[in-house]
């Protein structure tokens, strides 16, 4: 084509934080391009002068060879622009300021092979420095206080470079060339520790080999660390912490010691090695239980996840963790630093107050966090990934919405598992995970992380989306707000929209949402619901049968209440061990039951037949963490058994009705048979699993429709949800399932923004 060209190119989308300058930079001086780069709010501006064949593969490669973090969504060329740098050669220029903020902001990532090398090598200068990184990993999102993305702008503002850390960050030809956190211990962070005598590395290590519990300042916040294969130590944790029973991940040095604890498939293994490096829950491997020493094998002991097929293993992802598994030389259990119920905690002076009487000694660095984030939580789901929950490494990446927002939305989220989400444009930002807002330090950072998410990519919420359940704090939440337009979205509509989402559709779908509890527009309790959705609206097609829930939320944390509704009008149940281990209230209990009222809403939950169940198996009366009966259900089922209890179901007045009192009635038939309880689990899962799969059928002959969105908290449940997909596909239904968002409440703030866009679109189309 021959000729000269000056053009401006945008490119928006993650390319701030990731290498896209200096990658930039060298692809135009390969090409002889003049010129410049650099940063603003809304990405990466670049003015290139030039031969037009050189643009040509310029603009080719911009895309085609970008940076491995990068994630490019638009790029937008001008023709006749001047390049501003007229100097023959092409230069990185300061960002700027000016303007909304707009960019992308990558997520935190871990430790890249390059400076784990450095980090292990006597002769380099960065050996053993918990803190190095470069522009390919390190801390991104948890350090950021505004953008563009520049140092200034981070919680390393305070820590000026020494002449070598400087060289580096300045030389576009280095790997640290603009990497914000780039620092070494001549000028970087330093490690303290509170609560033993001596080198602090040092001393943390010792602290966990000698059997105490020590507090560990990570990239999100503070965690809470034991030897894996200490019972002793793994017991007094749970004590300190007050988690009874609930799972610690354990994290491993490497991706062979994984394996020797686990089966791990190739999507596990790639979700190990993968810089969101989260949790990742893989079956255990017979015989992975500690042996006698706890040091020379990487063992673990029985309790870290009682009763548990799986166990959630992840590998280092920052240099303090590489250096406390090269000094323990075993596995460690690493779990969020915080007591039941509380947000993990990110502050240091927070971190001594409220870690002090947990942990033996604290090892913490100067280096503030500016946004506490949760480990995120993933598993392989019929070959592919599914987040169980999305924080570190994965937020605050978007979820690119059906249609573009007519007005900027905030989805407020739910009450439990609460997640956040901010939409602009076509882009879905679902903060990290957040938890249980009736703690009020969650309620706080749940607030103060809406405010931060809000400045850092310019969103000013025209509408406001919630839960429907008025005593929800995060409907709470919408409530407050001022000069705003309030979308109240149905529960199990958000569910199955945030499904749609995830999977990039929005036609009409048949959407089972099976949970908990959620608020229903009748002002019953819904939690067991088939519904024909879209993302504007839906219609309830069937439900379980409601069931009283004698006490209220009391039967939440009491399953046996529930068994006791459901085995009402059952003869011979006083005799059953459930009844006889309740014996003192049962009566009661079930009077209330059938009293009705404020006593004993009604309930189609489907979180609540599961939890009756298990209390009849005698799995679980009472439980210490949300959803443990229904988990350690699934746990006992034999996964041997293919029979199934069967469930009438009725159609009144055009709904479809499932009696799940069928399947209780069939479990206790089986019991008094003498039947093993972990087949008469089995049977209920696959009874489950088969009034799903006759409900979709009945609803496609209705509709016509032949597409299931599967969402709702029992569906991370891997039995049923597995062997649900697997039937529903050989009846012919394209079965669309969670993989970027959780199925459970974590996902409903994504749902929620997604039902309100779509109602904006349609509304502003006319």
């Amino acid at each position: 084509m021959g000729g000269r060209a000056q053009v401006g190119i945008r490119v928006e989308g993650v390319v701030q934080g990731v290498g896209f300058r200096p990658f930039v930079y060298a692809l135009a001086t390969r090409l002889g391009l003049a010129g410049h780069v650099g940063n603003d709010g809304r990405g990466v501006f670049v003015e290139l002068a030039g031969g037009r064949t050189e643009i040509e593969e310029f603009l080719l490669r911009l895309e085609s060879d970008a940076p491995p973090r990068a994630g490019i969504e638009r790029i937008t060329v001008t023709s006749g622009r001047s390049a501003a740098h007229s100097g023959g050669g092409f230069a990185i220029v300061a960002s700027d300021d000016s303007g909304a903020p707009g960019t992308l902001v990558s997520p935190d990532l871990a430790t890249c092979a390059d400076c784990l090398a450095e980090l292990r090598d006597p002769a380099d200068r960065r050996y053993r420095y918990p803190f190095v990184n470069c522009v390919n990993c390190g801390p991104r999102l948890t350090i950021v206080r505004g953008t563009p993305y520049d140092r200034p702008r981070t919680t390393m503002a305070g820590f000026a470079m020494c002449g070598e850390c400087a060289a580096e960050y300045h030389d576009p030809g280095d790997r640290r060339f603009h990497a914000q956190p780039t620092c070494c211990p001549a000028c970087g962070p330093a490690l303290s520790l509170a609560g033993a005598p001596g080198d602090a590395l040092t001393g943390a290590v010792q602290v966990l080999l000698s059997g105490g519990v020590l507090a560990v300042k990570g990239i999100g916040g503070y965690h809470l660390a034991v030897l894996a294969g200490d019972e002793n130590a793994v017991a007094e944790l749970r004590r300190r912490k007050g988690r009874e029973a609930k799972p610690f991940a354990v994290m491993v040095a490497d991706l062979a010691q994984a394996r020797r604890l686990c089966e791990v498939d190739a999507v596990a293994a790639s979700l190990l090695t993968d810089a969101a490096a989260p949790i990742v829950l893989a079956p255990r491997r017979a015989g992975a239980a500690a042996s006698e020493s706890v040091v020379s094998e990487p063992a673990v002991s029985e309790s870290v996840a009682p009763g548990q097929r799986c166990l959630g293993i992840m590998l280092p992802y920052t240099p303090l963790h590489h250096l406390l598994l090269a000094g323990t030389a075993a596995p460690i259990v690493l779990t969020s630093g915080n007591t039941s119920g509380e947000p993990i905690v990110h502050d240091d002076a927070e971190a001594l107050a409220r870690l002090g009487a947990i942990a033996d000694a604290v090892l913490a660095h100067d280096r503030p966090i500016h946004l506490r984030a949760d480990d995120s939580v993933a598993r392989p789901f019929r070959g592919r990934p599914a987040l169980l929950r999305r924080s570190r490494g994965h937020a605050p990446q978007p979820v690119r919405l059906a249609w573009e927002a007519p007005r900027q939305i905030l989805g407020c989220g739910a009450e439990l598992k609460n997640t956040f989400c901010l939409a602009k444009g076509r882009h879905a930002f679902v903060s990290p995970h957040i938890g249980d807002l009736a703690d009020y330090a969650t309620l706080r950072s749940y607030r103060e992380g809406i405010e931060h998410f809000q400045s850092l990519f310019g969103v000013r919420p025209e509408v406001v989306a919630h839960d429907l359940h008025p005593e929800y704090l995060s409907t709470k939440h919408a409530l407050e707000l001022h000069g705003v337009e309030l979308a109240g979205v149905q529960h199990h509509h958000a569910h199955i929209a945030s499904c749609l989402a995830d999977n990039g559709e929005h036609a009409q779908v048949i959407g089972v949402a099976f949970d908990g509890l959620g608020y229903g527009p009748d002002g019953t309790l819904w939690g067991g619901e088939f519904l024909l959705a879209d993302l504007v609206s839906f219609e309830r097609a069937g439900h379980l049968a409601p069931v009283p829930m004698p006490g209220g939320v009391t039967a939440i944390r009491q399953p046996w209440r529930m068994a006791a509704a459901y085995l009402d009008g059952i003869d011979g149940t006083e005799a059953l061990a459930v009844a006889r281990r309740n014996e003192r209230w049962w009566g009661r209990v079930t009077a209330l039951a059938r009293s009705g009222g404020s006593g004993a809403p009604p309930t189609s939950s489907a979180g609540r037949l599961f939890d009756a169940v298990a209390a009849l198996l005698g799995v679980r009366d009472t439980i210490s963490y949300e959803g443990q009966a229904a988990i350690e259900l699934e746990q006992l089922a034999d996964l041997s058994e293919r029979g199934a209890y069967h469930a009438a179901v009725s159609c009144g007045a055009g709904t479809l009705v499932i009696e799940g009192a069928d399947l209780v009635r069939a479990a206790t038939a089986d019991l008094k048979e003498g039947v093993e309880t972990a087949v008469v689990a089995a049977r209920f899962h696959n009874g489950v699993r088969d009034l799903i799969v006759r409900c979709c059928l009945l609803l496609r002959e209705r509709t016509g429709l032949s597409k299931v969105a599967l969402s709702g908290g029992v569906f991370q449940n891997l039995l049923l949800a597995g062997r649900t997909v697997e039937r529903l596909e050989e009846a012919g239904f394209l079965v669309l399932t969670h993989a970027r968002v959780p199925a459970n409440d974590g996902g409903i703030s994504l749902g929620q923004v997604a039902v309100a866009a779509a109602r904006d679109a349609q509304r502003s189309r006319g």
